[in-house]
């Protein structure tokens, strides 16, 4: 009885706000801004996974995808290991051309690629991580 509850207790002592906050947060939100992302692309017909790294801004194509990277963040070195990008992915197999349709727009995650992920028939992207910091100045 008495160690449940101490386990109570100490369960609602590391859920409360003032427990929570601190160096440690600060941390948690500062992020690391990067030049280049580094993807995978899997072609889900011929199970041929590519390797990819883009520079933010700029864009690569794999099969009928044209992926372009607008971010590309990551967590500081102390921080828990985290990767982010902002990508765009369209699809050019459209009829009548055109830059083709779109069919991602958002930030993927490298810890969670399922979190935020490309939903297509043919093709699978998702982030492995972020490097070459960009210098602030």
């Amino acid at each position: 009885m008495r160690r449940a509850l101490l386990s109570a207790a100490a369960a609602a002592l590391l859920a409360s706000p003032a427990f929570a906050q601190g160096p440690a947060d600060d941390i948690d939100r500062a992020v690391v801004r990067n030049g280049v992302a580094v993807l995978q692309a899997l072609d889900k017909v011929t199970a041929r996974v590519t390797p990819l790294e883009v520079a933010v801004g700029d864009s690569a194509s794999f099969g009928t995808l044209d992926i372009v990277v607008r971010a590309c963040q990551e967590r500081p070195p102390e921080a828990f290991p985290e990767s982010a990008a902002y990508l765009e992915i369209f699809d050019r197999r459209v009829e009548g051309g055109g830059e083709g349709r779109r069919v991602f727009d958002g930030w993927m995650f490298a810890s969670s690629p399922a979190l935020s992920a490309l939903e297509h028939a043919v093709y699978d992207v998702w982030v492995e991580d972020c490097r070459e910091p960009i210098e602030n100045g």
